[in-house]
């Protein structure tokens, strides 16, 4: 077996060197967001796991740093070892360039379980204590609700403070993907002990597409390229499932 590894290993790198491709080493920042990311998480996540198998299908290796969402964010803007930052949802940027979709997650709110909330429209929650995450992209529609004051949100670090709020009475809901929810309750000792007094709520916000946002200069635009590229030699919908 190690004979067979070894000589696959050989036949894999010649046809890399073969075809002019310099191995390389590309870096990310990241944050603890799982089961999408986190230093700890098998394979460090669904979304690392996408990731890696991209850059691997394209001859190179990715490294991901992790730190708090809002610092991942800055060092990918001015940290000249970092190319970029993921996983994002998509909007509006100068600084940033996004590669093609990398997996989806389903965002919408976390709710007191005896507490649900009714609603139709974003219209509906103008009375609501909403929570989100800091400098988290939610949806266009309510972002601009918040900053409009329409809203009335205040922002925390993690989901997991958030989710813990809900359980206090503190916030009657709080933006979250559904799938970090999940994991939350089954993993996250102390969210867990809250698991009875919170629930999704029946209405998503949106399904949302995630991406690795690439610094737009040329060393980002490169590696956006070549991630992409990347991307369509993978299963990204087998690879997300056997990681969440």
């Amino acid at each position: 077996m190690r004979h067979v590894l070894l000589t696959a290993a050989i036949v894999i790198g010649s046809l890399f060197a073969s075809a002019g491709v310099q191995a390389e080493t590309v870096r990310l920042t990241s944050l603890e967001w799982p089961p999408y990311s986190g230093a700890d998480l098998p394979n460090q996540g669904a979304s690392i796991a996408v990731a890696k198998a991209a850059f691997e299908a394209m001859g190179h290796e990715l490294t991901v740093d992790f730190y708090p969402w809002s610092r991942a964010v800055a060092l990918a803007k001015r940290d000249d070892q970092y190319v970029g930052y993921f996983p994002e949802y998509h909007y509006e940027s100068d600084e940033f360039v996004f590669s093609n979709v990398m997996g989806t997650g389903p965002m919408g709110f976390v709710e007191p379980s005896d507490q649900p909330v009714a609603w139709e429209t974003l219209s509906d929650l103008t009375d609501a204590r909403l929570g989100v995450v800091q400098d988290y992209v939610n949806t266009a529609k309510l972002d601009q609700m918040i900053d409009d004051g329409q809203i009335n949100a205040s922002a925390v670090a993690s989901d997991r403070q958030n989710v813990l709020k809900v359980a206090a009475g503190r916030i009657d809901l709080a933006v979250i993907d559904s799938n970090v929810l999940t994991y939350l309750l089954e993993n996250d000792e102390r969210v867990s002990s809250v698991r009875d007094k919170v629930q999704m709520n029946d209405k998503l916000l949106v399904t949302k597409k995630l991406y690795v946002a690439f610094r737009n200069n040329a060393d980002g635009r490169r590696w956006q390229d070549i991630f992409n590229k990347g991307l369509k030699k993978i299963d990204v919908k087998a690879i997300m499932s056997r990681n969440m």
